[in-house]
């Protein structure tokens, strides 16, 4: 039964992903790129489906990634602060303080995957090096997306220039959410978080070729 789910939870993160960059190429990348956030939902669903949830101090370390995430883009959007002078778009939804409620949610699967894969690649031996090689896959995963955020109407900085600091702010909150998911989620899955990590990365990265 976990099998079964776990093929059709990789079977559905690769068909919506390629069906969506085929659709932005060869049709409309405006009209694809407005299920943005229904994509993000659905692997948000995905995601929590495959996870093993087994006490109320899990369920609080995602709420509380959630709730750093939200707090710190909040900061960002509306007083300049950790990551630059940037603003978000329409396409990511309901905002909260110019900032949408996916945002958050994409902290806690950014979060998530990236842990899980750091912890695949150290077998956990070294909680430290677990951490920092999870906010440094959540670091390259923005670095991707920075070029295209602007194009899907996501997000994008004043003057279309992502600062440093944007990337900086992104690695010291990637370590204060990666030491809560490291400390609190000790069985974690591997498939799916590689397989959503490697689908978010060539969505995006060939989506910067367009």
């Amino acid at each position: 039964m976990k099998a079964n789910k776990k093929n059709i939870s990789i079977f559905i993160i690769w068909l919506v992903h390629i069906s969506g960059f085929l659709g932005m190429l060869f049709y409309d990348l405006d009209f694809f790129a407005g299920f943005t956030s229904l994509n993000l939902y659905l692997m948000s669903i995905i995601l929590f489906l495959n996870f093993n949830l087994k006490s109320k101090h899990q369920t609080i370390s995602i709420l509380l990634i959630f709730f750093i995430g939200m707090v710190t883009e909040i900061l960002g959007v509306n007083y300049g602060l950790i990551f630059g002078d940037y603003q978000y778009g329409n396409n990511l939804g309901f905002k909260l303080f110019g900032v949408p409620f996916l945002i958050g949610v994409n902290w806690i699967i950014l979060t998530a995957i990236s842990g899980n894969i750091a912890t695949f690649l150290t077998k956990n031996k070294s909680p430290l090096l677990t951490v920092i090689i999870g906010a440094f896959l959540m670091l390259f995963m923005d670095f991707v997306m920075e070029p295209v955020a602007p194009k899907l109407d996501m997000w994008r900085f004043k003057n279309l220039m992502v600062p440093f600091t944007n990337y900086l702010g992104w690695f010291i909150i990637g370590l204060f959410t990666q030491t809560i998911y490291n400390l609190l989620f000790h069985e974690k899955e591997k498939f799916v978080s590689i397989n959503l990590y490697a689908a978010f990365f060539l969505f995006f990265s060939s989506l910067n070729l367009i």
